[in-house]
């Protein structure tokens, strides 16, 4: 029985980790997807790890998403249109790891107003490319995270 709370206490250390370490990356920040803004520069502090996601608001009368190849990206050339991306608030989850490549294909916004973005995602566990800034929320998640595993350890050790 007392290992039986073990096997679950260690499945939910595994599960909670995973939860606690996805980052959802609001493109843009504030300003969202949009034309005129340098996405190279809003990538430079950030990691981007297999099971995050990017999270792109928009305008969807204005602008679209393509997820495109890196030769595709350069030409600032896409799929026809009907395989745009084009809710206005699109949530797409990071699967794999490798360079990443999306710009809009509405007017001349990828080519004249640099609304396209490359990122490299890294394995999840994997080192970053170069060390983040360290934030509050970063902390605040770990904290949080230690006290949720210190209360399984706790219950377990009073169930046992």
């Amino acid at each position: 029985m007392a290992l039986d709370r073990v096997a679950f206490i260690a499945i939910s250390m595994v599960l909670l980790s995973s939860i606690a370490m996805a980052t959802d990356h609001i493109v843009g920040d504030d300003k969202g997807w949009t034309v005129d803004f340098n996405y190279t520069q809003w990538t430079q502090d950030k990691v981007f790890r297999v099971g995050d996601n990017l999270v792109f608001n928009y305008d969807n009368t204005k602008h679209n998403i393509f997820k495109v190849n890196g030769t595709l990206f350069q030409n600032c050339t896409f799929p026809p249109e009907n395989e745009a991306i084009s809710t206005g608030k699109d949530v797409i989850q990071l699967k794999t790891e490798g360079r990443k490549w999306y710009v809009c294909g509405k007017a001349n916004h990828c080519v004249a107003r640099q609304m396209k973005l490359v990122i490299t995602v890294v394995a999840d566990g994997a080192p970053a490319p170069s060390p983040p800034p360290s934030s509050d929320a970063h902390s605040t998640v770990s904290f949080v995270f230690g006290i949720i595993i210190a209360a399984i350890v706790a219950m377990a050790t009073i169930f046992a």
